[in-house]
């Protein structure tokens, strides 16, 4: 059974940075296809974030972090981080990691991805 854990999640001024921690139990990310951050703010969808490709395929962003946030891996580790800086009000939501270990259509649907983690509170104030 795999299981996916964020960490790093608080309360942060505007303009400031967070670093969080994804990790895995029972396989190890780099034997998928990729791994992705998604979020979701109080009364709205959930939405992608961030993926990286452990086929060669690199990384993705959604539009609105693209500059701000890095998405990177650890194998050695099974961890995968999201480096968040610049931080906004509007990048205030539970943030959730998902692992894909099937072939992945679209790095964004959240649906596509086989596991995902419980969340971790990310807030930013103004």
């Amino acid at each position: 059974q795999v299981q996916l854990e964020e960490s790093g999640g608080g309360l942060v001024q505007a303009g400031g940075s967070l670093t969080l921690s994804c990790g895995a139990t029972g396989r190890s990310f780099s034997t998928g296809y990729a791994t992705g951050w998604f979020r979701q703010a109080p009364g709205k969808e959930r939405e992608f974030v961030a993926a990286i490709s452990w086929i060669g395929d690199g990384t993705h962003y959604a539009d609105s972090v693209k500059g701000r946030f890095t998405i990177s891996g650890d194998n050695a580790k099974n961890t995968v981080f999201l480096q968040m800086n610049s931080l906004k009000p509007e990048d205030t939501a539970v943030y959730y990691c998902a692992g894909n270990f099937r072939t992945l259509r679209n790095y964004a649907d959240f649906d596509d991805y086989d596991y995902s983690g419980q969340g971790t509170q990310v807030t930013v104030s103004s």
